[in-house]
């Protein structure tokens, strides 16, 4: 299932800086980055092989994962937050504030043959 990583931080009178050295659970292969959403909800699918790391690294939005077993929400809304979303949770993004950026690291390169629309029958 779904779970949420505390990213290293460092904080000082300058600012902050938040590293991503060796806490991802994979190979990175991908990254990309949502941003300039409107009401709409994103994803809406799960993997056959993908796990993806995802961060609001500015404004906040909310990610929804259904792993076939149980369903969570989940609030991004700190730039050291990581949601690690696993290949079987059917996740959505939604409730994106005008101002998020939504970065997401996979362990694979797209591939459209990987993607599964269907959710879990309620």
């Amino acid at each position: 299932m779904a779970h949420l990583l505390h990213l290293k931080t460092f904080s000082n009178q300058r600012g902050n800086l938040t590293v991503i050295e060796k806490e991802m659970p994979f190979d990175i292969r991908r990254m990309f980055y949502i941003y300039g959403v409107d009401d709409s909800v994103r994803g809406g699918h799960r993997h056959h092989q993908t796990r993806q790391a995802a961060m609001c690294v500015a404004g906040k939005c909310i990610v929804s994962c259904n792993n076939g077993h149980s369903k969570e929400e989940f609030v991004l809304d700190h730039p050291g937050i990581c949601l690690i979303i696993e290949p079987e949770d059917y996740h959505t993004m939604h409730h994106f504030t005008a101002d998020a950026v939504l970065f997401v690291i996979a362990s694979e390169l797209f591939d459209p043959n990987d993607y599964i629309y269907e959710d879990y029958p309620s």
